[in-house]
């Protein structure tokens, strides 16, 4: 079995693919995933038997294209998903933010209260 790059069409093994793999977004259930060939960036939902290749939008992970992968498993863990193909398997970390750093909001994000006039 092997699984294509979307950009550039490379195929690779499940093992070369999945070790490419570098966040787990636990919110958004997504893994980030970088070609080992072309160095492009995809967002990807792992599911039973397939990945599901999208965007992020409206709070939610859009699937807008599925590749099969006939035996492919995932197990949601806290901090962590693992992912298994026949007897292999790969564990994809959530990146934590160190303690002090604060989050940072995207434009237009902060306070949903109405902003109360200028004196």
């Amino acid at each position: 079995m092997l699984i294509p790059c979307l950009a550039c069409e490379s195929r690779f093994g499940p093992d070369e693919y999945f070790s490419a793999c570098s966040d787990y977004n636990r919110g958004l259930d997504l893994v980030s995933w970088t070609c080992p060939h072309c160095g492009n960036r995809d967002d990807l939902r792992v599911l039973p038997d397939e990945l599901g290749f999208g965007y992020p939008h409206r709070g939610r992970f859009d699937v807008h294209a599925r590749v099969r992968v006939p035996g492919l498993r995932r197990h949601r863990g806290d901090l962590r998903l693992d992912i298994s193909l026949d007897r292999a398997s790969w564990h994809v970390s959530t990146p934590l933010r160190p303690v002090g750093v604060p989050v940072r909001l995207t434009a237009g994000g902060g306070s949903a209260r109405r902003r109360r006039p200028a004196l």
